[in-house]
This record gives C-alpha cells, structure tokens and sequence, in this order.
C-alpha cells in the first residue's frame, strides 16, 4: 500500500494530468512538448471560451467616459485590478495597479520617472532582465551612480549589503526574483534591507509569479513588474506595475498623454496629471484584454499556488536528474548546466548547453533545430540576460569590451562576436516548465538530446571555462 505522502505526490500528479487533458488537449493532439514557459505561459480553453461569451455578451466602449458602452469596460479595469492586488496579497490602502503593455512597459515607467539626480545610486544585479538593465540609461544621464552586484559559480548574487551604503539623492535597488535566465531564486528578504538602508525597490516578478506564490503583505517592495502572458499565456500584451502609492507619488512623469491628464492647456502650455494609477497609463487601456484578466486568476485559483509550485518544482528535479545522466561513451558529460544543479533555492527554469566528448560546445542553434524537428518547443539563445550569460560563457570585460567595439552596428552577429571572444559560446539552450507540464515532456527533451550523443561539436569552443556548476 502506498503511503500518505507518496498518495499524496500521486493524487497531485493526477489532477495536473487531468487539467492538461481538459484544458490544453492540444498539447497532445498536436504532438508537442512545450517546455518554454518562462517565455510564455499557455493559455487554458476555458480561458479563451469564456473571454468569447464576455465579448458577445456584453457592449464594451472606450473607458474614458460615462457612456453606457463605456461603464461596463471600466467597471471590468476596475475588477481586474482588484483581482490583481487580491492575487498578489496586496494591502489596496497601500499598493495600486498601474496597467501597461507587458513587463518592460512597467519598468520603462519606473526608469524614466525615477528621481534620478548626481549622487543617486542605481544598484543592479549581474542576473537582470534586459528590462531592468535598461534602467541604468535613465539613471546615467541623470549623473546617478551605476553599481553591479557579481555572479558567483551558481549564478548567484550577493552579498546585497555592501552595495547599499548611504546617498545624498534618491536610490534605487532593481533586481529579479527568480533569474529568466538560470532559475536562480535572489533574496525576497532584500526588500526590506534595501528600503532600511534608504533605497527604492523595483522586483521584477515576471518569471517569479507565475509558479510561485508571492505576498505583497510579508514583502513589500515600492515597485513590482509581471506580464500575465507569463502567467497564464492570455491575453498578450497586458503587463502591470504594481507600486506603492507612497512610492508612486515619489516618481516624475516626463511627459503627458492622452488619459493621463486632467487639463491640459495649449495657449498656457499647463497640464494637470491624473491621480495614480492613470497618470501612468498612457492612451486608451487595451480594455478588452483586461477583461479577459479575471479568468486567468480564477484558473490559477482553482489549481493553487502552493501545488503548482510543487509539481514544477518535482519536474525539475527530474529534469535536472536526466540532464546530469546524459553521458558519452566514454562517461564524459554530454550537459554543461548554468546555474544550480539541484533544487534548492532556483525555479524550473534550466539553461544548459551539450558538449561532444571533447569538451567542444554544440551550437544552441544546432540543438534547438534538432529538438524543433521532435516538435519539441524549447529556446534558445541568452534570454535578454547578458550578465547571466557573460558569467556562464566566461566572458572577460576587457575582451569583451574591446570585441563590442571592433565591429560596427550593421555589421555586428553574435557569431562574429564569438569569434572574436576566441570562439566561446554566445547562447545557451533554455528549458523551463509550468502547469501543463508532465514528464512525458522531458521524456521527449531527453530523447532529443540523446541523439547528440558521441557526436562532434561543430565549428564551437574547446575547453569552456569552468565557471559554473553542474
């Protein structure tokens, strides 16, 4: 008889694998195993049927005033940001909901209205989404310091402490929850230890949301980043930032547009901002989308944060577990893994390359073509996060530095880039999991890089540094 605990695994594994037949038997229809869901969530059949009836059903105007098409769409804006806040435990007397076009959207706001000023301090980590990097743009031409936390073997960040020491003019610390890149979970706990030392907060939860569970009551950072693609694959294009009302009345609008402004004069060139959210929502909302928004958080609901977390988590450790099993003939490895070789404190997302007995690295192109041709979705490349990647692949700054600027922007490849780092590798292959996920899909992962085995590696490195575990 099976005990308690294993009943338990087994029960949990047979509710995901029936939610995958009831709401994504495309899947297998198909024939395809999806394994970039920090690219893009899937979306649920019930999601996208019952956002139909909500449009057929209902006359939906412009939000922006009173009409009676108009008032049923802000009634829904008005709903989906309270399932926003109700979603990530947020205080509504504290935090509110600013709709954007994705991610990057929430922190371009963030960026560009930060007060910035000479003796400023802008505290990366190495591990940032190039949304966050860009950051740095508003903050250098506003003479603020640029400071970055370093990666260790793991692809870890730390220690936090020594970068938040005291400045005379607003600061900033921006970092990820969970790497988009190696699945390395930071310190939620920085928060606090930022906003103690004076310092801002921008988390960017975008790859943290959607299989973690996440309370804006035990941590509290001024501002956070999601896309709900990432969450629950639709409706695209729909982002937030979700900012504390303190924080956000602290930031400087650059400009005005249209649903942003209260009045605004020609003759006098006056303008009088909105109060927040919509003094940040530029232009008309995408109000059918977010309509559509209330149906995703009902599917995420139904299933729990805490179990989906759980059965990911158990897939990636069978998934790190068969990529450690790949071998050669002659026992040498057939995977180099970026970032934590086990579970602990990383999310299911899993970069890696193949290597040939030799040590040479096989193109990521290579491997994504293969596993393509399996009807197999994984990605492939640095996943807009070139400080994960320069640590990985070994990069040295003064030879990347001089190699970035002996070639000009039309004529600039990654591959020519490689060459000119002495051929190390430029990309890496990515496989992450979420709620659709199930082993047959690693399975297949599996099968596909298998077929690389004993074979040479094509016109790549030899000896990769060993920077990284695994």
């Amino acid at each position: 008889m099976a005990s308690p605990d294993r009943r338990s695994k087994l029960g949990a594994a047979g509710t995901f694998e029936a939610l995958r037949a009831r709401e994504y038997a495309r899947l297998d229809a198909a024939g395809h195993a999806y394994l970039d869901y920090t690219g893009s969530g899937l979306y649920a059949e019930s999601q996208v049927r019952r956002h139909a009836e909500l449009l057929q059903a209902e006359v939906m105007g412009n939000p922006h005033t009173d009409s009676p098409a108009s008032l049923p769409a802000t009634e829904r804006v008005q709903a989906a940001r309270a399932e926003v806040l109700a979603f990530l435990d947020a205080d509504p007397a504290e935090y509110v909901v600013v709709f954007t076009p994705n991610a990057s959207g929430a922190l371009k706001l963030v960026g560009e209205s930060f007060p910035f000023a000479p003796g400023s301090r802008l505290v990366l980590t190495a591990d940032n989404h190039n949304s966050v990097n860009g950051i740095r743009s508003f903050a250098m031409a506003r003479g603020a310091e640029i400071a970055y936390l370093p990666l260790d073997a793991e692809l870890r960040a730390g220690p936090i402490e020594p970068q938040l020491r005291p400045a005379p003019a607003p600061s900033l610390l921006a970092y990820p929850a969970q790497s988009n890149f190696s699945g390395v979970k930071h310190p939620l706990a920085w928060v606090d230890r930022a906003r103690a030392a004076g310092y801002a907060t921008a988390l960017d939860a975008a790859a943290y949301v959607p299989t973690n569970r996440l309370s804006l009551r035990e941590v509290r950072p001024d501002f956070l980043s999601v896309s709900f693609y990432k969450m629950f694959g639709y409706p695209t294009g729909v982002g937030a930032l979700v900012a504390r009302a303190e924080a956000l009345a602290q930031l400087r609008r650059p400009w005005f547009a249209g649903g942003t402004v209260r009045f605004v004069s020609a003759q006098n060139r006056e303008h009088l901002l909105k109060a927040a959210p919509e003094a940040f929502e530029d232009g008309t909302l995408d109000f059918l989308a977010i309509a559509a928004l209330p149906f995703g958080f009902e599917l995420l609901r139904g299933v729990g944060m805490d179990a989906l977390n759980a059965h990911v988590m158990e897939l990636t450790a069978v998934l790190l577990e068969g990529l450690g099993s790949l071998r050669h003939a002659d026992g040498t490895p057939q995977v180099r893994i970026y970032g934590p070789a086990d579970t602990h404190a990383r999310g299911a997302t899993v970069a890696f390359n193949l290597v040939d007995p030799e040590g040479g690295v096989v193109s990521f192109e290579r491997v994504e073509g293969v596993l393509a041709e399996r009807g197999i979705s994984a990605r492939g490349g640095c996943f807009c996060n070139p400080g994960a990647a320069e640590r990985a692949f070994g990069y040295e700054a003064t030879e990347s530095y001089r190699c970035f600027h002996t070639m000009t922007p039309t004529d600039f490849t990654l591959q020519q880039f490689s060459q000119c780092m002495r051929d190390l590798p430029f990309g890496a292959v990515r496989a992450s999991l979420g709620i659709a996920s199930n082993r047959g899909d690693i399975e297949r992962l599996l099968e596909g890089l298998r077929t690389f085995r004993d074979r040479p590696a094509e016109h790549v490195t030899r000896n990769l540094p060993e920077v990284v575990a695994g």
